[in-house]
């Protein structure tokens, strides 16, 4: 009897074992951006394309806002499976690897179809370098050209010295090492209170965040200087990727191919968007003058040298294949 029992067990076990393709399977999606901003927007809309293509067996919940993880730790996350998917700005984990830098290198990218190609020159070297870490990219999407919001105005470089300066990555630290500004590590989830108490006073972002930040509620002018333009990735454990039938793995690439397409789109409409939120909420919005674009200009060189002799051959190599395009 006993032995007609474990049978029995064993059997079920199997059975279960066996059919994993019928239970309803639940992930996680980490973000670092509020709900209603464009990045986590297509995130939703790429997790009911998912949905929808697997008759609901795999449901992805999206977590705006670093409400799951700080924006630091997405990517750790998904790598050692706390989550199955995550979206993070690349460049923020330059430490771990230059390359996940490129499109931050200054003045290299400044406009949508120059960071496609710029996106497209470094996506195989990227890619391997994620998978070597347990990851399967995704899709990529841009943000808006980066300006710099300040409390004062600016005329040259010289007037930045001893700003109170939001760093979100290694480009901007060094920035404002270069120009005698005072660095502070602050994320985009942190960066409106870190306004609003005056942590800093100066920051370079997009023209989206300035708007999810409120910048104009503690600073007034916004130089559209357009240095670079950087990107969220959004990628999947790769074991978690790799345990799921066909069919689901097809419905994953192709929603992200959507989502990759849908989310270019989305900035380059709403880029000019935001300008004008800015100057509509009373903020002095102004291309550089002469002489503070070119203070830029040598800083970005100065950028790009220390960039390329980090990231050696790779980082020639996607360069290269770069201006080839």
């Amino acid at each position: 009897m006993t032995s007609r029992l474990i049978h029995a067990a064993l059997f079920a076990g199997v059975v279960l074992g066996a059919t994993p393709a019928l239970a309803q399977t639940k992930w996680n999606l980490p973000a670092a951006y509020p709900a209603d901003n464009p990045h986590s927007e297509n995130l939703v809309a790429f997790a009911k394309d998912v949905e929808a293509a697997t008759s609901g067996k795999l449901q992805i919940t999206v977590h705006p806002g670093a409400s799951l993880f700080k924006a630091p730790d997405i990517k750790r996350a998904v790598v050692t499976g706390q989550a199955q998917m995550g979206e993070v700005l690349l460049s923020i984990h330059e430490n771990e690897d230059p390359i996940y830098g490129v499109d931050v290198v200054p003045f290299l990218a400044t406009s949508f179809p120059e960071s496609m190609k710029l996106y497209q020159a470094s996506k195989p070297l990227i890619t391997k370098k994620l998978e070597a870490q347990g990851l399967k990219l995704l899709f990529a999407v841009p943000w808006a050209p980066q300006g710099v919001y300040v409390n004062k105005p600016l005329a040259t470089i010289e007037d930045m010295k001893g700003l109170k300066w939001r760093a979100y990555n290694v480009g901007t630290a060094r920035i404002g090492e270069l120009v005698g500004a005072q660095s502070v590590t602050i994320q985009a989830a942190e960066l409106p209170q870190a306004l609003a108490t005056g942590v800093v006073n100066s920051f370079m972002s997009s023209g989206g965040t300035g708007y999810d930040s409120k910048a104009w509620e503690s600073l007034k002018y916004f130089y559209d200087v357009q240095a670079w333009i950087p990107k969220d990735y959004t990628f999947v454990n790769k074991a978690a990727f790799e345990a799921l039938d066909k069919p689901t793995q097809e419905a994953i690439l192709k929603a992200a191919a959507t989502a990759e397409t849908r989310g270019w789109k989305a900035w380059e409409e709403k880029a000019n968007w935001y300008i004008d939120q800015l100057k509509a909420k009373g903020m002095t919005v102004e291309p550089p003058s002469a002489a503070l674009k070119a203070g830029f200009q040598k800083v970005g060189e100065q950028l790009t040298a220390d960039w390329l002799k980090k990231a050696g051959a790779d980082g020639q190599a996607v360069l290269d294949a770069y201006k080839k395009m």
